[in-house]
């Protein structure tokens, strides 16, 4: 595709069409692409929503994976009205619920949990 047609559909923004940093949404792809095994994706998944206090939801599926039965300590920090977050695992399945600039700081509470090793 050239530079002036990405720059067109785009309306004048030009962004990069690979991205390769490792940040969460990164590494939240990888995990779920880890977890396609033709079955898995056609009944379970990950969810990011918004909520109306402003905030994000986040639910990412358990079942089948190796996390659905691993312990997760509640987490709740509340640093003010806008910034905040809490997680917590219910019916295999992994929630969030954070303000509106805490999405990342979700998805990586998530990936930490995640990422550790199996015992």
């Amino acid at each position: 595709m050239s530079l002036e047609l990405q720059r067109a559909l785009l309306g004048g923004c030009l962004y990069s069409l690979r991205v390769t940093d490792d940040g969460a949404i990164a590494r939240l792809q990888r995990w779920y692409l880890s977890h396609c095994d033709g079955e898995w994706e056609h009944s379970y998944g990950i969810e990011i929503g918004t909520l109306d206090n402003p905030g994000w939801r986040v639910h990412v599926d358990l079942a089948d994976t190796d996390l659905d039965v691993r312990a997760f300590d509640r987490l709740d920090v509340e640093r003010s009205d806008a910034d905040w977050l809490r997680a917590w695992v219910e019916d295999r399945r992994w929630q969030a619920a954070c303000g509106p600039l805490n999405l990342v700081e979700a998805v990586d509470a998530f990936l930490c949990w995640a990422e550790l090793p199996s015992k």
